[in-house]
Order: structure tokens, then sequence, then C-alpha cells
């Protein structure tokens, strides 16, 4: 085991959920050579521990792993998977202040924001402990007189998930949960800058009874791990929550291998407020999609247009409220953690820049603050030009954006001018306008006067290059399965 600072913490009781190998075959593994990266604490810069590096080679191992395990996994009772995974997700509930505050000291958002992404992955756990009950033969109404028959959904094969860092947990519970409910075994890849959490989960899963080699968990460099997952014809689906450029990578390198994709990428959130909202409720709502995970949020408001009438008024009580908000160390629970690393400040500053030379106004914040290099001031930017990069490009930060628009139709039309299509928020009383703007919007996802809307049983994803298939739900396990036509003959 690797020397790690994060396991000295007093406020980690349970000291075997830090881990530092990796998690293949029911044994933890160690890189070759004793191989290993840094993982450290966005809030202090100092770091948390030392964690394996795997390499290709042992990438390919655990593929073969799972593959071994395919078998006796995919046969097993559904009510015997199904009883695994509930006790998979009891002692997720058992270790929740554990595993929130690692995820806070790797990842650095507001620990109450982490004790809330710990419930929300253990509810995918617990939804498909209950839909690995499910999967059921459906009978079709024969187009033959003299046959019968039936499709069967069976488990795909290896399935290949690859989780971000923004919330290291619940994707890869939402992930994981839904294959091994369907019966397939899993290669996991988090990423290098919050692998703890992943750990963690694979140390509950062992306690669970996960058999070995049914959940890898595979630390190491992207290109090293991920790759040789994309070139083996054994991984047969892979599911992957990140950038759009990444995805469009992936989506490439699986080609000749033709696996089956669930890709769940880059968002550009627009907020829609209209004269008639509840300007109180709107503005709380929008505060909530704006900064919460500390701005680092695929669903996170990045485009906020305001009916003129009331634009001043909005703009004016958004910006009080974000310079009423906190900033400081996820562990003492602020609004606004640090981000990161250095390259995200470097876009916050970048964006922040070119939309000033571009005409916009600062109506607060801007910079970092001197709480360490990690730290960006909330900032709200008003009068946005459709020219600046921040209205073109994921923010992933703690900068909003607000600009003024007219009619229904040209804002409309400006919402959708975006390659993104994952959430869209709308903000207005009027019912026919709420009907015309949830058709007219090309977002896989909208909510209407409210900020939450995700869950286990509903389908989250996106359209146009947010990505493709759908995770969470009965739809999501559906990702990991495939449709086998039976026709019998009646003799």
């Amino acid at each position: 085991m690797l020397d790690t600072a994060i396991s000295a913490r007093p406020d980690v009781t349970d000291k075997a959920l830090v881990r530092s190998f990796s998690y293949v075959d029911g044994r933890w593994v160690g890189g070759e050579g004793g191989e290993s990266f840094a993982v450290n604490d966005p809030a202090t810069g100092c770091e948390l521990g030392r964690v394996a590096r795997l390499t290709a080679a042992q990438s390919v191992q655990a593929v073969d792993a799972a593959q071994a395990a395919f078998g006796p996994w995919s046969h097993r009772l559904p009510q015997d998977r199904a009883a695994i995974l509930r006790r998979w997700f009891e002692l997720i509930l058992t270790h929740a202040d554990d595993l929130a505050r690692i995820m806070v000291l790797e990842q650095g958002k507001p620990l109450s924001e982490a004790k809330g992404e710990i419930s929300y992955g253990a509810a995918f756990v617990e939804f498909y402990a209950e839909e690995a009950k499910r999967p059921n033969i459906e009978g079709v109404t024969s187009h033959l007189t003299d046959a019968e028959v039936e499709l069967w959904r069976e488990p795909v094969g290896v399935a290949a998930l690859i989780t971000p860092w923004n919330f290291p947990s619940a994707m890869l519970t939402r992930k994981a949960a839904a294959a091994l409910a369907a019966g397939c075994t899993v290669v996991c890849h988090p990423s290098a800058e919050t692998p703890f959490s992943a750990l963690a989960l694979a140390e509950l899963a062992e306690r669970a009874g996960v058999p070995a080699g049914v959940f890898n968990v595979v630390t190491g460099a992207a290109p090293e791990i991920v790759k040789p997952w994309t070139e083996d014809p054994r991984v047969r689906v892979l599911s992957f929550t990140g950038s759009t450029e990444i995805g469009r990578l992936l989506y490439r390198q699986s080609a000749d291998t033709v696996k089956r994709l669930v890709l769940e990428l880059g968002g550009h959130a627009p907020v829609l407020v209209f004269a008639d909202a509840d300007m109180d409720k709107a503005v709380a709502e929008v505060m909530k999609a704006k900064w919460a995970t500390s701005g680092q949020d695929c669903l996170g408001a990045n485009r906020i247009f305001v009916e003129r009438p009331v634009y001043d008024e909005f703009c004016r009580r958004f910006t009080e409220a974000t310079r009423r908000l906190t900033v400081g160390p996820g562990m003492d629970d602020c609004d606004i953690g640090p981000l990161l690393n250095d390259r995200a400040v470097a876009k916050q500053r970048e964006q922040v820049a070119d939309a000033l030379a571009k005409g916009a106004r600062l109506a607060c914040g801007g910079g970092c603050l001197p709480l360490g290099p990690l730290y960006f001031e909330p900032t709200v930017l008003v009068d946005v030009p459709d020219t600046a990069r921040i209205l073109h490009e994921e923010t992933f930060g703690p900068v909003a954006a607000i600009l003024p628009f007219d009619t229904e139709d040209e804002v409309t039309a400006r919402a959708n001018a975006t390659e993104y299509g994952l959430v869209a928020y709308i903000h207005t009383q009027d019912p026919r306008r709420i009907y015309r703007l949830s058709r007219a919007l090309q977002f896989g996802m909208v909510a209407v006067n409210r900020t939450k809307v995700t869950g286990a049983p509903i389908p989250f994803g996106g359209m146009k290059q947010s990505g493709l298939g759908r995770e969470g739900s009965r739809l999501g396990m559906e990702e990991f399965t495939e449709i086998k036509y039976v026709c019998r003959d009646w003799a």
C-alpha cells in the first residue's frame, strides 16, 4: 500500500476505505515497478497521497478478469445480483460521511454538496437493485400462424466505464449499478484527479460480496488504460462522462470494434427568464443552476437570457445574491469551493477578459482570491455580446453570463444555436409558452421553473453533441443489454 496523507486524517474514520492500489479480479494491484501518481487537495495544493499507475498490459488483464467472470455473473439469478447490489447500497449509506469527506479532499466541492452526491449516487444502486429483477421476456404477437415469438434481453458482455472528476462517486454508481444489474461485468477508469472515491466504492463493493472480476477499478493515465479497452472486441459497451472533445475521440477509437456507446458529454445550458416569471423563485433557482459544484457541472447555467422588461431587476438581484456567496475550502462547507486545477482557473480568466473586451460589463467578481491560486471569485457578467467566447463554449467555473432578449422566437433560436443539447431551463408562468418551449428547445432535458430534475428514475442524457444514450431509469439498464429475437415452431 502506498503512503497516503488522506488516511491519516482523523475525520476519515474507516481507514480501509482509503485505497491507493487498483482493484482487479478481487485483488488490490499496484503498478508495475511501483509506478504511481500524485493526487492533490485543490483547497491547499498539498498532496493527499499517491495512487497506483497501471500499465496498458495491466489494463488488458482487467478485461481478462471481467471476461472470465461474465459467464458466472450473467447466469446468476437476477434476485441474487439484486441482493448484492442492495448490500452495496446499504454499505454506501453506512459510510456516507467518510465517502463525502474523501470526495471533498480530492475534488474540492463543499461538504454538503459531497454528502448530497453520495446520497444521489447511492440511489442509483438502490434503484438498479430493484430493476435487476425486471428484465422480463417480452411476448410479441406472432406474424406467423405456426410460431411463437419472444424478445429476450440479455447482458451485452464486458462494459468499460470512464468517469469524470466533478462527480467522482455518483457517475460511477450510475453506470456500474445499471451494468451489474443487467448481468454485465465492468472495468472502470476513474479520473486520475479524483481516484480515491472510486477506490472507496470498490472496497465497499468487495464487502458487499461482488465476486472477483465482476467489478474492476483501474487507475492510471487515461490513454494507457482506456485505449486498450476501445480496441478490445471483448469490451462490448463503453460508457463515458466527460467533454465532447474526448467523447469524439472515444467514438473514433471504438469504431473498429463496433461497440455500443453511452456518452454523456458537454453541456451549454441556456436559462430563459420571461417577464411573467416569479422573480423571487427565478433568481433563487438560477443561483442553484449556476453555482452548484462551484460551476463545475455539465448542467450548469452557462447562458442566462432575461426578457428586457425585467432584465435590470434580475441582473441587480442576481448580482446581490452572488455577492453574498461564501468562498472557501470544501471542508468549511462554504458555497463555493476551489476549482480543480490551474487550467480551470485560466479558462475563467480568459473568458472574463474576452467578454469584457467585447463589451460586457463586470457586475461583480472577476479574479482570483487570496485564499489560494485555485479560488476564483463568483463572477457576474452582464450585457454579454453574442460574440463572446463564454456564450459558445462551456465555462465549467463560477462565472455567470447574463444577456437580454426581446421575443420568444428570438431567444429560442439563440438558445438552440449551439452544438450542445443537454439541459435547458425555463422560467415563465404562461402554460402555453411552457408547452411551446418544451417542444422547441433542442435539449434532452427541460426544467420548468425549477433546477433539480435528475435522479435514479429518470433518463439522463442529451441531444446533438451532448451525447448518445441515456443513464438512469429503466432505459439506463437497457443500454447494457441486447435484444434477442426467438421464433419457436409450435410443432
